[in-house]
């Protein structure tokens, strides 16, 4: 079931905000677009010269709700996994698991991205099973509905409207960097690739700014993709925001909010079991490499028994020449909720034999109530309908008023 958006959405990086503010050119205005940093770092340098950070621009740089309101609001975090294959350790431990406690600091919107999952060949028989199976496990694993919306991505048509939108306003280019479409192209073919595979980071832009989002829980591989989307917010606002927006009848300044990534201190990148230098996927041929989340006690002890080591003795964090050693620590020290430094002492003297045991007694103990909670919640389909037709008209709410804001920016008649 997948990878979040970032492990696509929203298979959903590691340094501060990587953009630099809006800028207005004192020259000809479509040099602005030159201007983007990001993406286009050596452009940016080449024309900075020719342009100024606004500071008492109102019209462009007036927020939707302003930040010194006497009632507090709680900043907005979106995620969502792909419901395609089996949720593994890597999208729970990356991705799910930060949400549960995310939930009790944001204002949070969890979906499944059903429309990612159409641009690779898929299964039309399974879509929907594993769709709803996707939901059962982000509650069963804890997100808690009286606290965060859940919903799926195409139960909300907001979603494909913007991103009709904001291609108009995408520059090929920007698509033609996109590592994981120059990949996955070339291992499947340039004829059974479709376009979707191509503007795909402008459906997860369109996830992302529909919901005027402050954070997103990103990883490694996704770093680029939320760059993109930060780029696009940043170009429609100069575009389409400000005064233009005004001139048209509405509230001015910027469309979008430009979030942020949100990167968890441990686990943002779960590695394979059978190779410590790649990623815990669905994709992977084997499923060895991986341990799903509704894996028996027995298949996640045989998956531990075979799954690579090395010779050195001891373990140890960060040691480059040992990355299946580092993997295996990080995975125990998030199931376990111990410090790194608890679990280097701890281990620091262990050899495979013993510490193999150690973490599969571990990941059995953290998994099952997941397990049991997940075989509650499938028994009773009426009310996982009912809590993703609440989620959804929460999420229609905010997306329509985002969408009717875009469509009048950009001129369309209403």
């Amino acid at each position: 079931m997948g990878r979040p958006l970032l492990s696509q959405f929203l298979t959903l990086s590691n340094s501060s905000p990587l953009f630099a503010a809006s800028v207005t050119c004192r020259r000809n205005p479509n040099e602005l677009l030159k201007c983007t940093t990001g993406i286009f770092p050596h452009i940016g340098r080449k024309f900075r010269s020719l342009c100024t950070i606004p500071v008492a621009d109102a019209s462009s740089s007036e927020p939707a709700v302003s930040e010194t309101s006497s009632v507090s609001i709680k900043k907005r975090v979106v995620s969502g996994v792909q419901p395609t294959g089996s949720i593994h350790l890597g999208n729970y431990l990356g991705a799910i698991k930060n949400w549960v406690d995310l939930q009790d600091q944001y204002d949070t919107l969890f979906f499944i991205v059903d429309l990612h999952a159409i641009t690779l060949p898929y299964d039309t028989q399974q879509l929907s099973k594993v769709t709803k199976e996707t939901a059962a496990i982000y509650l069963a694993c804890g997100v808690d509905v009286s606290k965060a919306s859940v919903f799926v991505q195409s139960h909300v048509r907001a979603h494909v409207e913007l991103m009709w939108l904001l291609s108009s306003a995408t520059p090929i280019g920007w698509l033609n960097r996109m590592i994981q479409f120059k990949e996955k192209s070339l291992k499947e073919g340039d004829e059974n690739v479709g376009v979707a595979l191509l503007t795909y980071p402008v459906l997860m832009a369109s996830d992302i700014l529909l919901y005027q989002s402050d954070y997103v829980p990103v990883g490694d591989d996704q770093k680029q993709h939320l760059e993109l989307t930060r780029d696009l917010a940043e170009r429609v606002n100069y575009l389409y925001g400000g005064r233009k927006w005004k001139k048209l009848g509405g509230r001015g300044g910027t469309i979008f909010k430009v979030p942020e990534p949100l990167i968890p201190p441990a686990g943002a990148r779960v590695m394979s079991l059978t190779d410590g230098l790649s990623k815990m996927s669905k994709s992977a041929p084997s499923d060895q490499s991986r341990i799903n989340l509704l894996d028996s006690k027995d298949v996640i002890a045989n998956k531990i028994k075979r799954c690579k080591t090395d010779s050195f003795s001891g373990l140890e964090f960060d040691n480059s020449q040992r990355p299946e050693c580092n993997n295996l620590l990080s995975i125990y020290q998030i199931v376990t909720g111990k410090t790194k430094q608890e679990v280097a002492e701890e281990c620091q003297s262990m050899n495979w034999g013993n510490f193999k045991p150690v973490l599969t007694d571990a990941l059995i103990d953290h998994l099952y109530p997941i397990q049991v909670r997940y075989g509650e919640i499938m028994s009773d389909g009426s009310y996982l309908d009912t809590v993703l037709a609440d989620g959804a008209r929460r999420a229609t709410e905010i997306a329509d008023n985002t969408l009717k804001n875009v469509y009048q920016a950009m001129g369309f008649l209403r």
